[in-house]
């Protein structure tokens, strides 16, 4: 094994200080020299690291980083250096699978298909495709969500779409949509390069974005460092780097950032210039925060009220900020509400659309931007407004159908709500690709019961014989990254392509391929008679994306696959004005909220109501974000005599995910083997635990048993991490969700796992 570092042991590798200009840092592992080398990105995390991928013999040996890419300038993490393995793992799929007589058997790909058509087809005769719905992934390459789209819109014409993004990002795209009018993140990586202050709201970038917070530490050990402030409630590698870190109680973001606000406020520290020309509500919502003294901030978070004065201060008096946001606040009580006051901080400051400041309403995969930007999320392709029939009508003459197929008679269901649906038998196919809910929804008993439901046909595609997979009606062996082409977009809008390097293992397939084949085999057509979707390669599915995105904020017309081809990725919105990309939305201070342009009419914070077109036009904003805010509501289930402990769950920083790819790398594996319970030093002496017991963590909705890890959380507060399943240890039950809540954001309907009740006992 050849490698420039151990990124086990060094996570984040050698430093390189800077102010301006990050400097390039090429990491590379490889187990044999390489015949050739293929472009390529990373999806082992939202960060999108361009990278390239070694073969030999026809087998991915290693991967090195790309210089000359913006976002990484070479360097990868240890999930980018060491995932790839998974790809040559002896236990891929590699043939359909069918369920005969209880078990699941080898079978042909006419036959898996034939089935999955006929049971299509007999459920649409009898309920329409009403009764079919789609769970997708974050995972997956933009051709292949926006495949899915077509066919599940315009073919079947179901509302019933959404992918495991709605568990990791939804609540990024409604806070963006609620600010700004449409998602999109206004900033851009290179911000970070000469900001003053940096903001973590909720988010441990140093385990999740290993390459990110690789950029963050080289500035701060550079000249001119900027000043670090984070919201979390554990000790996190984030948290140890930072000027001021506020530890609030779990579920009371939202009185923490209008606290702020308020004290920024006050302080005068505004631009009352900004503020008029650009935005409206600002009377409601300083009047909302000020009640939240910094007092009544403590008394309901625990944050002292010192602390938070100190955070202000800095983030009322940078002169450039970049916020950043991930599943602390999305997976928690009042989301979408917390994650909106983050782009509020902005807003009243004019801290937008300029270098150094950015937001970045984070993402938690790879390729979840679009899941979004596509329609594969329920949403529609382009960031177009459900609402808006001129926006239904541009679709419908894209793909040359009939308007009415296009589902826009009610919000698109959501992920949660298509599992109830299944539930209660309205859903009797469900599609389920590039993802493991398994493991990752909330409440595994309830899911597993729901996959085993006798009017339930359930369809996996995937790699692996996942948790979920051994439920399959139909199993898809599905290929992974290295074996297929496609693009994806990351969290500060760089889209990158990835080229196929070797070939899938036996008769695995694209998920592209897979779709096409549905279609095909569906017999979907336009009105003209003519194949519905009429691409039979990636790049003719971008050719036709490129178009439907033309005039949307998601521009994409003016990239090509030779154009990615050629060295770094690219930003959106690349088009004839923008030819390079555009590092920056809304310099102008002109948002995408007009009525005619928007994604959304809005929703009220606090209930999740959508507004009607007629309600949004008598407040048209013309073009000017959104300053909107709640007050804070407790968590619906806290701690009690029964259930006396907090839980919150999360990652860790050498796997993705629910562990299909990271679990079958040695070196990732034996890094993290296991799941763990953290709890205090206090809570330790108080139940005479020490790390390596045995423990059984309960709630009200189940149980596991988990080795005990001291240290580093607040008393009252124990963390479980999420990923780990029961492909390589059936014999425990130790996954997170077996205890999380089934309940949802008002808006995003993103699920809450970062809180529930429990009580632990020694074992």
């Amino acid at each position: 094994m050849e490698q420039t570092r151990d990124s086990i042991k060094d996570i984040w590798g050698e430093r390189t200080p800077y102010e301006g200009h990050w400097p390039v840092r090429v990491d590379e592992l490889t187990e044999e020299a390489p015949d050739r080398w293929v472009q390529s990105a990373c999806v082992l995390c939202s960060n999108g690291c361009g990278m390239d991928i070694g073969v030999k013999d026809g087998r991915i040996v290693g991967v090195r980083g790309r210089a000359v890419d913006a976002v990484n300038h070479g360097r990868l993490g240890p999930k980018g250096l060491q995932g790839w393995m998974a790809n040559n793992s002896p236990d891929r799929l590699t043939r359909p699978l069918i369920r005969r007589n209880g078990k699941l058997e080898e079978a042909s790909w006419d036959e898996a298909m034939d089935l999955i058509v006929r049971r299509s087809n007999d459920i649409i005769s009898k309920k329409t495709s009403l009764g079919i719905g789609f769970y997708t992934s974050g995972q997956l390459f933009l051709e292949e969500y926006y495949t899915l789209a077509v066919l599940g819109k315009a073919g079947l014409g179901t509302p019933h779409m959404d992918g495991n993004t709605r568990l990791c990002t939804d609540t990024a795209a409604a806070a963006l949509k609620v600010s700004f009018g449409s998602d999109g993140q206004p900033g851009s990586y290179t911000d970070l390069d000469t900001t003053e202050a940096i903001l973590h709201v909720g988010h441990n970038i140093a385990s999740q974005q290993t390459v990110l917070w690789t950029r963050i530490l080289d500035r701060l050990a550079g000249e001119n460092p900027p000043k670090l402030v984070v919201i979390d409630p554990r000790e996190t590698f984030t948290a140890m780097k930072a000027t001021v870190h506020l530890v609030p109680r779990v579920g009371t973001n939202v009185p923490i950032m209008n606290g702020l606000l308020n004290l920024i406020i006050q302080a005068g520290h505004i631009n009352p210039d900004y503020i008029d020309a650009h935005t409206v509500g600002f009377e409601e919502l300083k009047q909302l925060v000020s009640q939240w003294s910094p007092e009544r901030v403590e008394a309901i978070s625990g944050v002292p009220a010192t602390k938070l004065r100190e955070a202000a201060r800095i983030l009322g008096t940078a002169k450039t900020l970049v916020s950043t946001i991930l599943q602390g606040v999305y997976q928690s009580m009042q989301a979408t509400a917390a994650a909106v006051q983050v782009n509020n901080l902005h807003l009243i400051r004019g801290l937008i659309g300029h270098t150094g400041s950015g937001i970045y309403q984070m993402n938690g995969q790879p390729t979840a931007q679009n899941t979004r930007e596509c329609g594969a999320d329920g949403d529609l392709p382009g960031f177009r407004n459900w609402g808006n029939p001129e926006h239904i009508e541009q679709l419908a003459r894209l793909w040359n159908v009939d308007s009415n197929i296009i589902p826009h008679w009610s919000p698109p269901t959501h992920a949660m709500q298509i599992w109830r649906y299944a539930e209660k038998g309205s859903i009797n196919l469900l599609w389920i690709s590039g993802t493991n809910p398994a493991v990752s929804l909330p409440q595994l008993e309830r899911v597993r019961s729901i996959l085993q439901q006798e009017n339930l046909f359930v369809v996996v595609q995937d790699a692996f014989m996942t948790e979920t997979a051994q439920y399959a009606d139909v199993v898809l062996p599905a290929a992974i990254w290295g074996e297929k082409t496609g693009t994806f977009t990351n969290v500060d809008r760089t889209v990158h392509i990835s080229h196929k390097a070797v070939d899938p293992p036996g008769e695995a397939k694209p998920d592209f391929e897979i779709f096409l084949d549905y279609a095909r085999r569906m017999d979907f057509r336009d009105k003209d008679g003519a194949p519905l979707i009429k691409w039979k390669t990636p790049e003719e599915c971008f050719e036709a994306w490129k178009e439907c995105t033309r005039g949307r904020p998601c521009d994409y017309t003016g990239m090509s696959y030779a154009k990615l081809s050629e060295g770094s990725g690219i930003q959106w919105p690349c088009n004839e004005q923008y030819p390079d990309g555009k590092p920056h939305l809304y310099e102008d201070g002109v948002f995408n909220t007009s009525i005619d342009y928007c994604e959304t009419y809005g929703h009220d914070l606090v209930t999740g109501a959508a507004a009607t077109k007629e309600e949004y036009k008598a407040k048209d904003p013309k073009g000017k974000a959104f300053l909107k805010g709640a007050d804070y509501e407790p968590p619906h289930e806290e701690p009690d005599e029964e259930f006396p402990l907090w839980l919150t769950t999360g990652r860790l920083v050498y796997h993705f995910h629910t562990r299909t790819k990271t679990g079958r790398s040695r070196q990732l594996n034996e890094a993290a083997p296991d799941a763990f319970v953290q709890v205090s030093d206090e809570d330790a002496a108080r139940y005479g635990l020490k790390t390596g017991d045995l423990v059984e963590v309960a709630s009200r909705r189940g149980k596991v048993v988990e080795p005990v890890l001291v240290g580093d959380i607040e008393p009252g507060l124990v963390f479980i991490p999420f990923h780990y399943g029961y492909w390589d240890d059936p014999g425990r039950k130790r996954a997170a969700n077996e205890l999380t809540l089934t309940e949802w954001d008002a808006v995003s309907k993103q699920p809450h796992y970062k809180y529930a009740a429990v009580r632990i006992r020694k074992i």
